[in-house]
C-alpha cells in the first residue's frame, strides 16, 4: 500500500476516534474530509502532497460550513431553553425583597439562594418582578 493512502486512512481514523472521545460534531466533519482525500488518493495515484493537503483544507472548510448551515438548523429545540441560564429562567417571577433597594441595589431570596438585585428605590418586603439579569445580579421592577 502506498504511504499517502495509508496516511490519509490513519488521519481519518484518528479524527473519528477524537470525535468519539470528545463529541461535538467538529472532528466528524474533518474526518469526512480526510476520507474524501483518502478515496481520491486511492483512486487517482500520483496526486502531489501539496494538492492533497489543499484538498483536505478546502473539504474540511466546506464540510463544516455544510454542517453549520444545513444540519445545525434542523436540530431539535430544547423544551427548556433557559435550563443552564439561571437568570433567564427567573425572568417574570415575582419575589419579595429581603433587603431594601438603596442606591439602586438590594437583595432577594429565591429558594435557598440570595441574589443581588438592581432597580428603583423600594422598601424591604416590597413585591418585585424580575425583568432581566446578568451573572449573579437580577434587574427588577415593582409589581
Amino acid at each position: 500500500m502506498r504511504w499517502d493512502v495509508f496516511a490519509w486512512a490513519a488521519v481519518a481514523l484518528l479524527l473519528f476516534a477524537a470525535e468519539a472521545m470528545a463529541p461535538g460534531a467538529f472532528m466528524l466533519w474533518l474526518g469526512l474530509a480526510a476520507v474524501a482525500v483518502f478515496l481520491a488518493v486511492l483512486l487517482v495515484p500520483g496526486i502531489p502532497l501539496l494538492v492533497q493537503a489543499a484538498a483536505f483544507v478546502v473539504l474540511s472548510f466546506v464540510s463544516i460550513q455544510v454542517y453549520r448551515r444545513w444540519f445545525r438548523k434542523r436540530e431539535r429545540q430544547s423544551d427548556q431553553p433557559a435550563l443552564n441560564r439561571r437568570t433567564a429562567a427567573l425572568v417574570g417571577r415575582v419575589v419579595t425583597l429581603e433587603r431594601a433597594i438603596v442606591d439602586g441595589r438590594g437583595r432577594v431570596q429565591i429558594a435557598d439562594a440570595y441574589w443581588d438585585v438592581t432597580g428603583p428605590e423600594l422598601p424591604v418586603g416590597a413585591q418585585v418582578r424580575i425583568v432581566g439579569g446578568d451573572a449573579m445580579t437580577l434587574q427588577v421592577e415593582p409589581v
